[in-house]
């Protein structure tokens, strides 16, 4: 397949990925000093923040979190040890089971959340609220380019934004 041609706006491609790259790397950082300020892990930061707006079977799970089932079954044993979360039948499948949020789970998400919410901010509070608002737009987008082709049948990966 053919290369798409630059616009005259377009970045060097180069300095695109460069950019992406370090701008991860500095979310990453974000995110892995909340987990530690929380005595967290990144995996279970994202368990948290999945769980915080429902409950979801461990399939789901796996998918959201792009892991196979052994290692969500791990990753949730050690977050009910902590408290966190519990599992529970679920109602529309019984072999099945959800997990969900504890008290002390929920309240940890929150102040995680929180946090991370403040840290992110701190990182884009170089940019002005109409950058803000641009850069949320084409993030937006890419995310929802990668959702199509996860639904595509010819392939593409199994990406959501959580």
């Amino acid at each position: 397949m053919p290369a798409q041609p630059s616009g005259p706006a377009d970045p060097p491609a180069d300095a695109l990925v460069d950019g992406l790259v370090q701008l991860s790397f500095h979310v990453q950082a974000v995110l892995a000093a909340a987990a530690a300020e929380h005595d967290l892990s990144l995996p279970q930061v994202r368990l948290l923040g999945i769980l915080r707006d429902r409950d979801a079977e461990m399939r789901q799970l796996a998918r959201h979190l792009d892991l196979d089932k052994s290692s969500v079954t791990g990753l949730v044993t050690r977050a009910e040890r902590r408290d966190l979360v519990r599992r529970v039948p679920s109602p529309r499948d019984g072999r099945a089971v959800l997990v969900t949020l504890t008290g002390h789970g929920r309240r940890l998400a929150r102040t995680a959340e929180r946090d991370v919410r403040a840290r992110v901010r701190a990182l884009t509070a170089v940019l002005d609220p109409a950058d803000r608002a641009t850069l949320t737009a084409l993030a937006d987008r890419v995310l929802a380019g990668r959702r199509t082709r996860a639904d595509d049948p010819r392939g593409g990966d199994q990406g959501t934004r959580d």
